[in-house]
């Protein structure tokens, strides 16, 4: 049976590919890409072999590339760096193509898009689940700012090995080898050996290419969030041949990506994890040319009145003609004085199978009744001695989806406490234990090391204070229904109300669960980022005919 990781390419297929690159012959042993260089091209072997090498572990070979295949992952469509090295063997000859090049080839060839992609994912899968190495993080497993690195790196799919300088001999000898000490944690050591002390997550998303540049004009759209509302739009808007910029503070998916098991979302029988759609989706946006740039918050906005500017984070400013906000919302920290002490260490805002280890055969707590709450329960379930799902009210059925509801009452080790808070949380570097409040007053200390908390989701709209119209809980208001006094005030556009998904000024639009009224759901954000699209073309239809018109 063929491996899908090395597929070989039809004679149709290279002849496809040589119109976008150039052949080149290597009479001796090369390297013709090397770990951590950004923009690395694309090979395609004509005749001789490529190895795939791993320097972090002795040369060890990965793979081999024969006679019709090719190297090359997910990471050539952004600007990540090479995770390998690759060695032209003597009496080689390549075809050599640029991501640009190879980009257009994707977007102009169906059948190489489909062969291509499914095998990047293919590879990307393989590395992160099957071998050990990438950038090292070491740290301790208490370790709040350990935490941050490893869930920013766990959600944009970076491979990496993480010592736990708790646990691990390998992070202690590294220490010493650097003279470096607990002050100095965590610390980063790229692929290429150099170290770096207490990343911050820009940093991070630098030297691994998550954080991309682009080019500096003005673009049709600028879409501000990578949810599953933020990434429809995106992939809609870029499929259709408008020029478009994505951004993110953390990582695709939103809470979307938080989730460990969608089960309701139309096409997928049988389930698909928020991390997987959103990884798929990124790439898609990707593959039809969408920019696409981790970590980057949104700041300030101005109008020119012509363009929107837009100031974020890193220092980066991106102008667009229209823009589109899918930001999302974000769940509440439980109202307890020294929650910060046990965030990343004990208390988590997502279960993913990073936290599964610390969970195994420990008791833990979930607090919340929406889906999310009730997917991360179930998950838990297979590695907890016992998950406790914590309700302040009295119907676990009120927020959550039947499906749901019945797999948590027939699971034996899942308990549902009702009328019930958490008011105290106990412990030193990490959660050993809290207290639950019932509606009587009474007090119940439980000996929960591992707490996931899903309440009470806040719009992230701090950014667009004082700019759009919002309902009093900070919701973006759209649609003809703004009123006329909070409708933007410019003679440069013609009066008229709002489509259904424009916020209160003109080309600026809200979607998914930012919006005020959005369906908390996925499919529903997805429908939402789809269908602004359409709104979009009118704007730009509207701006065109103006300029036309002057």
């Amino acid at each position: 049976m063929n491996d899908p990781r090395f597929p070989q390419l039809t004679q149709r297929q290279i002849s496809q590919l040589k119109q976008f690159g150039k052949i080149e012959y290597f009479a001796n042993d090369t390297v013709v890409f090397d770990i951590n260089v950004l923009k690395y091209d694309f090979f395609v072997v004509l005749q001789g072999e490529i190895k795939i090498l791993d320097p972090s572990f002795e040369e060890r070979v990965i793979a081999t590339h024969n006679k019709g295949e090719f190297s090359g992952d997910s990471g050539m469509l952004s600007d990540r760096g090479s995770q390998f090295r690759g060695v032209a063997k003597k009496d080689t000859e390549l075809l050599r193509i640029t991501p640009e090049k190879l980009k257009e080839a994707i977007a102009k060839h169906s059948g190489l898009s489909d062969l291509l992609l499914n095998t990047f994912l293919q590879r990307q899968d393989a590395i992160l689940n099957e071998y050990v190495g990438g950038i090292k993080l070491v740290g301790s497993g208490n370790s709040k700012e350990a935490y941050t690195i490893r869930d920013f790196m766990d959600k944009n799919y970076i491979w990496y090995n993480f010592l736990d300088t708790d646990q691990s001999d390998e992070a202690t000898d590294l220490l010493q080898s650097f003279e470096l000490g607990e002050r100095d944690l965590p610390i980063v050591i790229c692929n290429g050996g150099h170290l770096h002390k207490k990343p911050s997550l820009d940093e991070v998303a630098r030297f691994s290419g998550v954080l991309m540049n682009f080019e500096d004009k003005i673009f049709d759209l600028l879409v501000i969030g990578a949810g599953p509302a933020g990434l429809a739009a995106s992939v809609y808007a870029s499929s259709e041949g408008l020029s478009v910029v994505t951004i993110d503070s953390s990582a695709p998916g939103g809470q979307a990506g938080k989730s460990s098991k969608i089960e309701n979302y139309l096409g997928f029988p049988t389930g698909i994890s928020g991390r997987d759609l959103a990884n798929k989706a990124y790439l898609q946006a990707q593959k039809f040319g969408c920019n696409i740039s981790i970590p980057h918050s949104a700041k300030k906005i101005e109008h020119t009145g012509e363009h929107f500017i837009l100031y974020a984070s890193n220092d980066k400013v991106v102008k667009a003609k229209a823009l589109m906000a899918a930001t999302g919302a974000e769940y509440r920290q439980l109202d307890i004085d020294n929650i910060d002490k046990f965030e990343g260490s004990g208390v988590y805002y997502s279960a993913t199978g990073m936290n599964t280890t610390a969970c195994k055969d420990e008791l833990v707590g979930v607090v919340g009744g929406g889906n999310s709450a009730g997917q991360a329960a179930l998950f838990l379930a297979d590695y907890a001695a016992e998950v406790h799902i914590i309700l302040r009210g009295d119907d676990l059925g009120s927020k959550m989806s039947d499906y749901l509801v019945q797999r948590i009452e027939a699971a034996p080790n899942i308990h549902v406490i009702m009328n019930s808070q958490v008011v105290e949380l106990i412990g030193g570097h990490h959660l050993e234990s809290l207290v639950l409040e019932d509606k009587q007053g009474t007090r119940t200390p439980m000996s929960i090391t591992n707490l996931f908390t899903f309440i009470g989701a806040k719009p992230c709209t701090e950014w667009l204070e004082g700019v759009v119209a919002t309902d009093e809980k900070g919701f973006v208001c759209t649609g003809p229904g703004i009123k006329e006094e909070d409708l933007y005030k410019c003679d440069i556009y013609p009066r008229r109300k709002p489509q259904s998904l424009e916020t209160s000024i003109p080309g600026f639009f809200a979607v998914g669960d930012v919006r005020k009224g959005s369906v908390k759901r996925v499919a529903s954000a997805v429908g939402e980022g789809s269908m602004a699209v359409s709104q979009v073309h009118q704007f730009l239809s509207e701006l065109k005919a103006r300029h036309s018109s002057n």
